[in-house]
């Protein structure tokens, strides 16, 4: 008997992760960043922190346990404003992004510049 997921199983996680960190990098690209930036630990949070218009001090923030919390809200908020959805929206991207961030990658909405004023 076969313990754990087996290698199908890896291949649909490995094949999910890929197409997860596809819509990402295509997000970045709409926002006229360079898509391998949404791969790079660190800063994919400074580009991201770029494309809604926050300031780059906001980083720190990430860091700090349960402010991180709201500072995502904030921002995933900001990114779908930036690119012309409602909050709404960015709730969903927030509480249900394997479900919102291909749609916004992969969809046709375009970026709009950055939400917030930094």
């Amino acid at each position: 008997m076969d313990d754990g997921i087996g290698f199908i199983g890896w291949l649909i996680i490995i094949a999910i992760i890929v197409f997860y960190v596809a819509a990402i990098w295509k997000i970045y690209e709409k926002a006229g960043q360079p898509g391998w930036a949404a791969i790079v630990p660190i800063y994919n949070a400074f580009v991201l922190l770029q494309i809604v218009g926050r300031p780059l001090w906001w980083i720190v923030l990430f860091f700090i346990p349960i402010v991180n919390f709201f500072i995502s809200l904030v921002v995933y908020i900001d990114l779908a404003k930036s690119f012309g959805k409602s909050v709404a929206y960015g709730l969903g991207l927030f509480f249900l992004g394997f479900i919102f961030v291909p749609i916004l990658g992969y969809g046709d909405a375009q970026y709009v510049g950055p939400a917030a004023s930094a």
